[in-house]
């Protein structure tokens, strides 16, 4: 029995090895794929057509991104370039100004580094839908009991015990100076096969819009 339990073993871990030899080789094959596509098509062809976009149809485009992602990385005190001062925050909406709204404890690291320093940036991405945003812009902190009445949902009771009369909630406005986004056409298999065909023929398959948003 304990021959045969050693016996189980090993053979156990051989089957590992060899599951893990056959995933690093698809993650290989992969990466190959992604590094031809990026060095032989995108360079000669341009993945994307630029739509520079302004007043109400830049709106509409932040809104139809913001809207679609929701979670962004909030990022606050930017000369530390470093990654410490971003973290993961839901917007509620981005208004018909083109203002995006965040809701925020008073008493957060994040208001304190809004309070010293208004310039945010924010970061979104939608990776399955090959979507992508980055907003510059600044930050504002309001305490007004209209605006957080006007911007409540039944979702942000699981940051706020106390429903929109919690003592602690505040609201964020980030008014974007500028922006940036890519947004690809179709979902990310369809898109990775369109890659797998395009290094084959040398003909740029993958399409999809890029360019700047002002307001």
């Amino acid at each position: 029995m304990t021959l045969l339990l050693f016996e189980i073993c090993e053979l156990r871990k051989s089957l590992e090895k060899l599951y893990n030899v056959v995933t690093f080789i698809n993650f290989k094959f992969v990466d190959r794929i992604i590094f031809n596509y990026s060095n032989n098509i995108e360079a000669k062809y341009k993945m994307s057509n630029i739509e520079n976009l302004t007043t109400q149809e830049a709106i509409d485009k932040l809104k139809s991104l913001v809207d679609e992602i929701m979670v962004c990385l909030f990022c606050t005190d930017l000369k530390t370039d470093d990654g410490a001062t971003c973290r993961p925050m839901s917007a509620i909406k981005v208004c018909d100004q083109g203002n995006i709204w965040f809701f925020s404890e008073k008493d957060s690291d994040k208001n304190k580094a809004i309070a010293s320093d208004k310039n945010v940036q924010l970061f979104f991405s939608h990776p399955a839908k090959g979507s992508y945003l980055v907003v510059n812009g600044e930050a504002e902190i309001i305490l007004d009991k209209t605006k957080i009445d006007e911007l409540w949902t039944p979702v942000a009771k699981i940051w706020f015990k106390e429903g929109k009369d919690d003592p602690t909630i505040s609201v964020i406005k980030v008014k974007p100076s500028n922006a940036y986004y890519w947004d690809t056409d179709g979902n990310q298999m369809i898109n990775f096969l369109k890659m797998i065909a395009s290094v084959a023929t040398g003909t740029n398959l993958v399409t999809g819009n890029k360019g700047a948003i002002s307001l």
